[in-house]
């Protein structure tokens, strides 16, 4: 007799709860419409409350079960905050993402000590704080969980200059997806990252005007994608689903690379 879950069984995410930082546009609201899609009460945890609201509208007018709570993911009461109002409204927590970042283009030389420590409180700090929060009620869930941690392809090789700190942020958030793998594994809570490539969304420039810098970089980056285009959201999204559902059962510690073969150039 064949005990194996159905490819239905294996991706449905129904009764399960996930929050995702930063998921209000962008990559955030591909992967927030992926785990909610699959039937996943889904938490958007980000700063921009106008957008933030209207995502999750927009979900829940689809038949979803998508709440917004404005959350600076940086601040360790507010990321409490909403682990809280996760648990409060759908119940327990069962899937993390770690999604929330920020890559302002400052070469070192021009660097202040405000823009270093934003940049790596946005991007590695509220990993740390997240992870710990969740990981928390995870363990006293006793039934497991993932965290999925955006990192970058910036993570494995290093992109343009003026995003040093940026590129710092994501090698050490790969850093940290492996030693928390490893501390979580004896929980059952999988912890794996997800690195992208260039991925068109409003921050970096799709569907509004963009500065020059960031024109240029975005040139001369495509010319290096062996697809010759660039991701979107939902190539994202749908790895992000792949990761919190069982289809990735035996898997922690992996970084999964979304980039259109670019490291390959």
């Amino acid at each position: 007799m064949n005990t194996q879950l159905s490819l239905q069984q294996i991706i449905d995410l129904n009764g399960k709860t996930a929050i995702v930082t930063g998921g209000a546009m962008g990559i955030g609201f591909g992967i927030v419409y992926r785990l909610a899609e699959a039937g996943a009460n889904v938490v958007i945890a980000d700063l921009n409350e106008e957008v933030g609201n209207t995502a999750a509208k927009e979900l829940n007018d689809e038949g979803f079960k998508v709440a917004f709570i404005k959350t600076n993911v940086a601040d360790e009461k507010q990321v409490k905050n909403t682990t809280d109002f996760a648990l409060k409204t759908y119940g327990g927590i069962d899937i993390l993402v770690n999604n929330a970042g920020i890559y302002p283009i400052i070469p070192v030389m021009q660097m202040t000590g405000v823009d270093f420590e934003k940049i790596l409180a946005v991007n590695l700090k509220s990993v740390f704080l997240f992870t710990k929060s969740v990981a928390e009620i995870m363990i006293k869930q006793d039934r497991g969980g993932k965290i999925i941690n955006i990192t970058s392809i910036d993570a494995l090789h290093p992109s343009a200059v003026g995003l040093a700190v940026y590129d710092a942020s994501k090698h050490g958030l790969w850093g940290f997806t492996k030693n928390t793998a490893l501390e979580l594994a004896p929980h059952n809570i999988q912890v794996n990252a997800i690195a992208p490539g260039a991925i068109a969304t409003p921050g970096t420039g799709a569907g509004k005007p963009i500065t020059p810098e960031i024109e240029a970089i975005l040139k001369k980056f495509l010319e290096k994608i062996p697809m010759k285009r660039m991701g979107d959201s939902d190539d994202i999204g749908k790895v992000a689903l792949f990761l919190a559902s069982d289809l990735s059962s035996y898997m922690t510690g992996s970084q999964v690379v979304v980039d259109g073969g670019v490291l390959l150039s």
